[in-house]
Order: structure tokens, then C-alpha cells, then sequence
């Protein structure tokens, strides 16, 4: 009996000891997330350089003619940007409109279709003659001063630079969930880490990298789920700094409904737990013996909570231990971490969010889908179960809005 309440104890404090750096950890770069980060102020090379915007895309007929279109109404000089629309698996009547554009088809087929091998045969077919490949999903619609922005940060010496990826749509209350989940990565893993010194998480989408340089990398990668994170970890684990641009806006469709929802975070989670058992011990010996402290805080972050479970399951337990403390408390007595621990980490949690959260989100319509919560934390709690296999198969996100 005793050896049994020993390792209850060791689990319970262990369980406790995770959620708490998970939370501590958000709040550090939340906090940090209201600060202006220090960017290089001095051009290394002043160019108009040319961009490749590749637009990979797999069965994405709703969206993807105007979204082509779209990325033409840039104000950067038009002879320095060619529109690269990868098609895998689209209708003739889409690929007549698309031919009827100033643009670049390449049609693809594959008999998995991944990001990754569409990004590689685009680039197999397009030749060397860019300077920058930029990267935007099929329903991504560009700001028409992003690729001027970006051209900007290229000028200062970066050879990786992430947009701001910003909703396109919050006409449910999912979409209002998955754009201030959006809102709040941007705010902790791409602001204030770089506030802090850290490189900006990549995104998948709304980034651009050096053409050469972006070549040579995705040629190694082979990922069918998840490209960004492998490539994210690659890139951090061999040095290279990611730049974030806070004001370089790209809009970006949000889920809409319930299965959709669970289905993407699916996928993420599974994405997450492959790369930290690939790179967990790189990341170690990156870490102790060249202090690669970006990549090691890259590794960690693919074994550290989710936000929407954190924040869920710090306020059931929370709220479970002030309960029993109120109403069993010869039961009370018996847990290893005090009530009062549970309820200084939720605290933490709150101003985690509250800092992390952009103003423009506190209104009725925010409210009323914090309503759905629960629903989505019960989602992703039980996609834990079913991650089995989920970074295997090529799981489709399927896009329909243009405008918000």
C-alpha cells in the first residue's frame, strides 16, 4: 500500500511539474510578446531581389483561381515575382482558369501527396533564376505590400523570415478559436521569441527563405505530415536565425466546424511527438556542446502541452483540488502538490492568455465561442488516443472562403 501511494505521489508530482513549466514557459514569452523586438536596423545589401510565390495546393478548386489572382496585386516591381500554382488532383475546368492567368502551372501527381514533394517538383521545374522562394497555402491571401516587406528583410541579411499569418474568417465559433490560437502562437513562439533573442517558429505558410538555400534543404526533407517542423528543426538545428515580421500580414482560412478542428490538431500532435523522438538527442548534444539553446527550445517545444489542454487541464485540476479541499479535505491531505500550487499555475495561465490575446478578440462573439471550449478541449484530449499512424497518411484540410 504504501509503495503504491510512493509512486502515485512521483506521478502526480511529475504530472504537476510538466504542466507547470508549460505554463511558466508560455507566460515568459508572453510577457516578453509585449515588448518590440530589436531587428537588424542596417541593410546588408539593398536588392530587388525575384521571389518564386509557390502555391501548393491538393483539390483546393474553391479557392484557389482567386487566390492565384490575389497574389498578382502585389506592389512589389511585377517583373521580380513569378505566381508558381502546384496542382495536384485539380479539376479541368479550374486548370483552364488558372492557364488563363499571368501565372506558372505546374501540375503534380503523387501517389501520396505530401507539401514537401510538391514544393520539390516546382522547384525542379522552375530552374535556379530566384533569389527567394516564398511559401503560401492555397487559400492564403498575401497583403499587397508583403512581398516588399519581406524583400525588406531579406536587405538586412536573414535567409528565413516568417509573415504574420492572420485570419481570414470568425464566422463560427470555431474559427474564432482557431484564430486566437493562431493569434497566440504568433504572440509567444514568433514575437516574443524573438523579443527574447530566440528565432520565430515557422508556420507553414506566409515565409519565405533564400532560393538556393531553400532548395538544397527541402531536398532532405521527406515529411507527409508536419513539413514546417522538420524543416523548422533542420534549419535551427544547423544554426540559422528565423526572422518574424509582425506587420507582413498574409490572411488565412480558420476551421470551421467541430471534425475539421479535431482533425488538424490530430495531425499536429502526432507531427509534434514524431519530430521530439527524432530530435530529442540531437537536440541534447546541440545544446551541451554548442550551447544551441534555440534548437533545444525548438525540441522542447515539440513534447510541451498544447495550449487549449494546458490551460483545460490546469483549471480541472485546479478547480478539483480547491473542491476536494473544501469538501474532503482528510482527502486533501493525501495529495503530494498543495491546492494553492494548482491555483498559482492557473493564475499564470490566465495572464498568460490575457497577455497573449489580441484586444480586438474581447467582444460578445468571443464569449459566446469560449462556450465551445470544453468541446474542443474534449477534442484534442482524446486525438491523444488516436495519434497512432497520423503523421503517415496525408490528412487534407479543405478550404472554401475567400474573403472574411
Amino acid at each position: 500500500m504504501q509503495f503504491l501511494k510512493f509512486i502515485l505521489s512521483i506521478l502526480e508530482i511529475l504530472l504537476f511539474a510538466y504542466l507547470a513549466f508549460g505554463v511558466f514557459y508560455i507566460l515568459l514569452f508572453s510577457i516578453a510578446g509585449l515588448f518590440k523586438a530589436k531587428s537588424k536596423t542596417i541593410s546588408v545589401t539593398k536588392a530587388e531581389r525575384k521571389f518564386a510565390v509557390l502555391i501548393p495546393g491538393y483539390k483546393e478548386d474553391a479557392v484557389i483561381v482567386e487566390v492565384a489572382k490575389r497574389a498578382l496585386e502585389q506592389t512589389y516591381d511585377r517583373a521580380k515575382f513569378d505566381v508558381v500554382v502546384i496542382a495536384d488532383s485539380f479539376e479541368k475546368e479550374t486548370l483552364n482558369a488558372l492557364r488563363a492567368l499571368p501565372i506558372i502551372l505546374i501540375e503534380v501527381s503523387f501517389e501520396t501527396s505530401t507539401k514537401s514533394k510538391a514544393l520539390n517538383a516546382a522547384m525542379a521545374q522552375i530552374g535556379d533564376s530566384y533569389d527567394v522562394a516564398l511559401i503560401l497555402d492555397a487559400d492564403n491571401i498575401m497583403e499587397p505590400d508583403f512581398v516588399h516587406k519581406m524583400n525588406s528583410a531579406f536587405d538586412k541579411g536573414y535567409k528565413v523570415v516568417q509573415g504574420h499569418r492572420m485570419a481570414k474568417n470568425t464566422n463560427t465559433p470555431f474559427a474564432i478559436l482557431d484564430a486566437i490560437s493562431e493569434e497566440v502562437n504568433n504572440h509567444i513562439f514568433r514575437k516574443g521569441h524573438r523579443v527574447l533573442g530566440f528565432s520565430s517558429a515557422l508556420i507553414g505558410s506566409g515565409m519565405a527563405f533564400d532560393y538556393q538555400f531553400f532548395k538544397s534543404t527541402m531536398a532532405n526533407i521527406k515529411a507527409i505530415g508536419g513539413f514546417d517542423k522538420e524543416l523548422e528543426l533542420t534549419l535551427l538545428r544547423d544554426g540559422e536565425t528565423i526572422e518574424y515580421l509582425h506587420d507582413a500580414l498574409v490572411l488565412d482560412e480558420k476551421v470551421q466546424k467541430a471534425d475539421v478542428f479535431a482533425n488538424q490538431r490530430k495531425r499536429w500532435l502526432s507531427a509534434q511527438f514524431v519530430y521530439f523522438q527524432r530530435f530529442f538527442w540531437s537536440g541534447i548534444k546541440a545544446l551541451v556542446l554548442k550551447g544551441n539553446i534555440d534548437f533545444f527550445d525548438k525540441v522542447y517545444q515539440m513534447i510541451a502541452p498544447p495550449r487549449v489542454l494546458l490551460a483545460g487541464l490546469v483549471t480541472v485540476f485546479a478547480v478539483t483540488t480547491v473542491l476536494f479541499q473544501v469538501f474532503f479535505p482528510e482527502i486533501s491531505m493525501l495529495f503530494s502538490v498543495p491546492p494553492f500550487a494548482w491555483q498559482v499555475t492557473f493564475g499564470a495561465v490566465v495572464v498568460a492568455f490575457l497577455c497573449a490575446v489580441p484586444r480586438v478578440f474581447y467582444n460578445g462573439k468571443t464569449l459566446n465561442a469560449l462556450l465551445t471550449l470544453p468541446k474542443a478541449f474534449a477534442l484534442m484530449f482524446l486525438s491523444l488516443f488516436k495519434l497512432k499512424g497520423a503523421n503517415k497518411k496525408f490528412i487534407h484540410t479543405q478550404h472554401g472562403t475567400i474573403n472574411s
